[in-house]
This record gives C-alpha cells, structure tokens and sequence, in this order.
C-alpha cells in the first residue's frame, strides 16, 4: 500500500509533562514479514539514522494504531521488541521514549550456552503466563505488610547493585513476594518449586558476566520498580503490563542473542575453526 505523507497530532500537552518533543511519525500501513516486525523495523531506522533523537518520547499507542492501521495488540508487541533491542524505554504514566545508543553495551552469548539457553527461554514463556497474572492479582490483594516486603527487596536490590554484591537472592524474593501476595498458595509453590534459577544470569554464564555492570541491574530495577509502583496503586491492569513487558525483554534479548549465536556457528562452519562462535547483540 502507498505511503500517505501526512503526520501524527501532536500529543495535548496535559498529556506530555515533560520535555522532549512528540516524534512524529508518518502515516502508513506496515507489510510483509510481520506487522510488529514491520514497526520495528520503521522506528529502528528513525531512531539510528537520529530522525527520532534521545529523550524523543514516541506518540502514543493509539496514535501509532491510527497512523498505521494495526491493533494495540500489534503496537505493544513492536514496543516491546525495540524495549528489548535498548532503543526505547516505556515510563509508567508518562510514555516511551528514546533512548541513548551506547556502545559496547553487548552481550556475547557462548555457543555453549545455546542448549542451556533454550530452556531458560522455555521457562521465560512461562513465567510470562504465570506471573504477569499474579501481578494483577497481587495488586488487588496484596496487604500492607506484603506491599512493605515488596518495597525491602527492591531496596535490597538496589543497595547490592552500589556495593558490588550479588542481587540474585533480592531479584527472586521478589518475584516470590509477589507470588504469594496473590492470596492463591500455588503461585508460589510454583516459583518456589523452580528456585532461584528462573532468573537467566544464574544459568548463563554470558549473562552473569554481563549482568555485573550497575548499568544492566539498574535497568533490571526499573522494571521491577513500575511492577511495585502498579501494585501499591492496586491498578491490576497496569501490574500485568508492566510484568509483561519485564519478562518478554528478557525473553527477547536472549531470543536476539541465541538466533546470533547460532548464525555464527552457521558462519564458522563455512569458513572453518575461527574463534567468532560468539556473536554480540543488544544487552540482555
């Protein structure tokens, strides 16, 4: 379908507190490969070519919806997926926005790790399922004192992350915390049959390794932050959201890093036993 060149409305400012300006993007309908992909591709391209900037916020969900003719549920797919790739992030309440392109920020996965990497995304699948739902249910039923349990782990979280030391034991009671303010005693049991190896860096070396920079687990944090900031709201909705989208990123980064990985496997047995059976790809 041609192109139309006309434009997004710009966002009514009671709806965009701060500063950077609302990209605007051109009206069109995506095709081929894959709606989502084709939004991905369409704003990947804005953002690295710098016709979307950093601190750009995006327009809105519906507003992509109206300029390119898909549902939300194609737009929160592709939102997810450039979340995922580093280019934007989503605030809670304020919109997404376009983020800083730093190099370096890669993360190299073994080609060792791609069986061990198969099953982490199989268990991600689940707790997709499973914990965006106890989120929402979390939020309508947790008590003070759960809310309080909560708010220690992240603090915990974020005090191991300025000292250096390990977050594993804080990431998990989190998620266990709210699996257990749902009031339903089989979330739990699930999370705790799985154990603290649900979390990725446990099982991936190339992940750990990656994970120890305070750039990565800040980030990890933030999400976790939107999470808790829904449920001590009680609004169910927006705690489903913002699980989701913590769990699908993570799910996709490795996703994006095992596909790599596996192409440069491909790649060296073309060209023979080079040391590439690595590849590099957006952070995890």
């Amino acid at each position: 379908m041609a192109s139309v060149s006309t434009e997004l409305p710009s966002i009514p400012a009671a709806a965009a507190p701060v500063a950077p300006a609302v990209a605007s993007v051109p009206q069109r309908r995506p095709r081929g490969r894959g709606l989502a992909h084709s939004l991905v591709d369409d704003f990947s391209v804005r953002i690295r070519d710098a016709v979307l900037r950093p601190g750009d916020k995006l327009p809105t969900e519906s507003e992509i919806m109206q300029a390119f003719g898909v549902s939300r549920t194609v737009v929160r797919e592709a939102l997810s997926k450039l979340q995922a790739g580093g280019l934007v992030e989503t605030r809670h309440g304020i919109g997404t926005f376009v983020l800083h392109q730093r190099a370096g920020n890669v993360f190299r996965l073994d080609a060792g790790d791609i069986a061990t990497s198969v099953d982490v995304l199989a268990v991600l699948e689940l707790r997709i399922s499973l914990e965006t739902e106890a989120a929402g249910l979390a939020a309508a039923r947790r008590s003070a004192e759960q809310l309080q349990a909560l708010r220690a782990a992240l603090d915990e979280f974020e005090r191991n992350v300025a000292l250096g030391h390990d977050t594993v034991e804080a990431d998990f009671r989190f998620h266990l915390q709210i699996a257990q303010s749902t009031g339903n005693p089989y979330f739990a049991d699930i999370l705790s049959h799985l154990g603290r190896t649900i979390i990725p860096r446990t099982r991936i070396k190339a992940i750990r390794d990656h994970a120890s920079g305070q750039a990565y687990l800040s980030r990890v944090n933030r999400e976790h932050e939107e999470i808790h900031a829904a449920i001590a709201r009680r609004d169910a909705e927006s705690a489903r959201a913002a699980m989701r989208i913590h769990l699908t990123n993570s799910r996709e980064r490795l996703r994006l890093s095992q596909q790599a990985a596996r192409t440069g496997e491909a790649g060296d047995a073309a060209t023979g036993p080079v040391a590439a059976a690595r590849s590099s790809m957006p952070e995890v």
